[in-house]
């Protein structure tokens, strides 16, 4: 009874920490199709509006590498529960903004609840879920990141559309609202008891670093941008990026530990991880522009199409366990990168006579492979950690993500203009042969991020998978029968 009971546990454990995770990533990207009404709101023009939103990335970066800190120090309900109703009552703030101003200071207080959020949310999911059950409590928690940016753009219009772009902020109130109240009565408050001082230096440095290599790449993005503001931003952030590495690894408390790298499982989620992340980060952005501008699709077809990839990835999720359990981490990571990668390359070939049903199939398998390699590196990430080690790691690894999801958008933007300078255009609307171009390179970054996981262990992450353990009880069984 007791097991049961430990099942069913934690199985509302991640779907609250999917919850929450849902409101904040659909929160990030429901926005972009407000953005022309708000900037009439608030009487300024809708590149303007970007500082908005780029102050919420910054936040986010600036506070991430401090969660795992202040976590154990106070709690994880308590934090958890703190920055659901920080990010619930900011999301108020923001609706009944009438200012740039005002909403820029809004969204910095969403984004410090949106840093704690995610990274102590995934720690309280991998502190109460058994490794055996670790595959299906990450599969919780990895869709909302994917969903969330394909359903933000066309809910953001229909809300825009049909009602106000104040809507977009005041649904997360009875969602939040019901996700305290779970937090109260389901997390548990748990915490080291070893009190660490804080790292001001380890927090100056990385938090300086990632907002400036943050908000440099968003530049990058922008057009019209100095070359040199960009580039001087993205060299202040390798510089200070470095320091703060050699920081963390002098210290005795440092704010980010980075002894989890050493563990080759976590190490692959870090680096080869990170190509297939600048990759996925791309996508959402290359994708509508695609369909939009190189296919001449309306707002609405090009949102349609894209819900294949959704319906690819919510569907994956109950196969991945038994697939895991059949082929283990490395041969899945390792021939399903490639068929997301091949769904990339594939973007390359469609055009606007390509028939609907051919695009959608497309996408479709794409979503598939995109939800099952997800998944399948953050549970092989979190394998072999041990407990004492979870809260740095998460720290780590959430800081990482949001790191280089914003550098798949710049990549996205870079790789277009890249392909226009090359063919000596000054167009301001990328031409149909710039976004394939774009999703020929990502696609290459797609495919080497499968390297990493080709030198990985047969068994690595088996005590999760369950693949090696099953054949050894197959093997024990048959040596009794004997």
């Amino acid at each position: 009874m007791q097991d049961k009971k430990g099942s069913r546990r934690y199985v509302v454990v991640a779907l609250l920490v999917a919850g929450a995770f849902f409101m904040e990533n659909l929160d990030g990207t429901v926005i972009t199709t407000a953005i022309p009404h708000m900037s009439r709101s608030f009487g300024t023009s809708p590149i303007g509006l970007n500082v908005g939103i780029t102050a919420y990335l910054l936040t986010l970066a600036m506070f991430i590498p401090m969660s795992g800190w202040v976590t154990d120090r106070v709690g994880s309900r308590t934090v958890f529960a703190s920055a659901i109703a920080l990010f619930t009552c900011s999301s108020v703030l923001c609706g009944m903004c009438n200012s740039l101003p005002e909403f820029t200071c809004a969204r910095i207080l969403q984004g410090v609840g949106g840093a704690m959020m995610v990274p102590v949310g995934r720690l309280v999911v991998l502190r109460s879920t058994a490794k055996r059950d670790l595959v299906t409590a990450i599969a919780y928690i990895t869709w909302p990141g994917l969903v969330a940016p394909i359903l933000g753009p066309p809910l953001g219009g229909f809300i825009t559309t049909y009602f106000s772009w104040r809507w977009i902020f005041f649904l997360n109130v009875p969602l939040g609202f019901i996700a305290l109240l779970c937090t109260l009565f389901v997390i548990p408050n748990e915490r080291v008891d070893e009190k660490k001082p804080f790292d001001w230096i380890g927090f100056g440095l990385s938090g300086v670093a990632c907002s400036s290599l943050i908000f440099g790449l968003d530049l990058v993005g922008r057009p019209g941008a100095s070359s040199s503001a960009c580039i001087s931003l993205i060299l202040v952030s390798v510089i200070l990026g470095g320091l703060a590495v050699r920081h963390f690894l002098s210290v005795q408390h440092p704010l980010m530990d980075l002894s989890a790298l050493k563990i080759p499982t976590f190490a692959i989620t870090v680096w080869g991880a990170s190509l297939f992340r600048v990759a996925i980060g791309a996508t959402p952005f290359l994708m509508p522009l695609m369909f939009q501008l190189g296919f001449g699709m309306s707002p609405v077809k090009s949102g349609m199409l894209i819900l294949a990839v959704f319906a690819g990835n919510l569907l994956m999720k109950p196969a991945t366990t038994p697939i895991l359990r059949g082929f283990g981490f490395r041969s899945v990571l390792v021939w399903n990168g490639v068929i997301c990668a091949l769904s990339l390359f594939s973007c390359c070939a469609i055009s606007a006579n390509t028939p609907v049903f051919v695009i959608s199939g497309l996408l479709f398998v794409g979503g598939l492979a995109r939800s099952m390699q997800f998944t399948s590196l953050n549970a092989v990430g979190f394998a072999d950690i041990p407990a004492p080690q979870m809260s740095a790691a998460s720290t780590l690894s959430s800081t990482v993500q949001q790191l280089t999801i914003a550098m798949g958008v710049a990549f996205g933007a870079i790789s277009l203009r890249i392909s226009a300078f090359v063919r000596g255009s000054t167009a301001p609307t990328p031409a149909v042969i710039d976004f394939k171009v774009a999703f020929a390179l990502i696609g290459l970054f797609a495919l080497a991020s499968t390297i990493d996981c080709y030198f990985m262990p047969s068994d690595a992450g088996r005590e999760v998978s369950g693949h090696r353990q099953r054949k050894a009880c197959a093997g024990r069984s048959e040596e009794a029968t004997a």
